[in-house]
């Protein structure tokens, strides 16, 4: 058997042992979707109708609004779930299951493969039960299956990155606690984008930060994707966000895991 086809079947058997855990413990895939439901209905039946007037389409409203935020609570849902990620590996670290790991004739990189792939097929069946309760509240996006398909990717593509990001972050952490804390960054910057209101209508300094960190131009390129908007430059601004995310992650995921003791 072949290095390739080894590693391969490595990483299936610990993808399928994550997709068993995240069944045994749905806790951490529901935190994908709380988040961002709660902020959806809050901003869409609170705020919407001020928001959505201030947008200056043709509806307005509530309904405009919808339209503007949801792109923004699908990418809050990938980042909310890299704090689910980074726990689920701190705990492996600190109950001894990676020492043991590490005693079995398998690829050390499918451990670590089998957490992001299993963290993306979580965050991708959570992002569709936000897209449904977005449907639900108003969301009326005129996308062709093409578009669909591409918003999916990039998403996924978002997911991936932001996994090996998280799983990093597990790996670094001390303690489950710690890790429950570190990927809070990831949280904090979706509302410090383009998410919930346009960069423009900031103040300059923060419009400014907004408009180059990495969330702005991915949620830009989802809307423009789903309801038509401009994208002009922000996909290709995406893309290379999502590959520098995921670089660095996988890098620093890989240096924590050969460096760091299993307890």
């Amino acid at each position: 058997m072949t290095t390739l086809v080894s590693t391969l079947g490595d990483s299936r058997t610990m993808l399928r042992r994550n997709l068993r855990h995240a069944v045994r413990y749905p806790v951490l895939t529901l935190t994908v979707v709380g988040l961002p439901v709660v902020f959806l209905l809050l901003f869409v039946f609170v705020f919407g109708g001020t928001l959505g007037a201030g947008l200056g389409g043709v509806s307005g409203g509530r309904a405009e609004y919808a339209n503007f935020l949801t792109p923004g609570m699908l990418v809050l849902a990938i980042a909310s779930a890299a704090q689910g990620t980074a726990i689920s590996v701190a705990m492996d670290m600190t109950e001894g299951i990676i020492a043991r790991f590490r005693t079995m004739s398998i690829a050390r990189s499918s451990v670590l493969t089998g957490h992001v792939v299993g963290a993306v097929i979580q965050t991708m069946i959570g992002l569709a039960f936000v897209l449904g309760v977005a449907l639900l509240v108003g969301f009326r996006p005129n996308a062709v299956a093409v578009e669909w398909l591409a918003a999916a990717a990039l998403l996924a593509l978002v997911s991936f990155a932001l996994s090996w990001l998280s799983v990093a972050m597990g790996l670094a952490a001390k303690s489950v606690e710690g890790a429950s804390n570190m990927p809070m960054p990831l949280l904090l910057l979706p509302f410090l984008s383009s998410g919930f209101v346009p960069t423009e209508s900031m103040p300059a300094g923060l419009s400014w930060f907004a408009e180059h960190q990495p969330f702005t131009p991915i949620i830009d390129t989802v809307r423009g994707l789903l309801t038509g908007s401009a994208i002009g430059s922000s996909a290709v601004q995406a893309v290379a966000w999502c590959a520098a995310l995921a670089l660095t992650g996988y890098l620093w995921a890989r240096a924590n895991y050969d460096r760091r003791p299993a307890r």
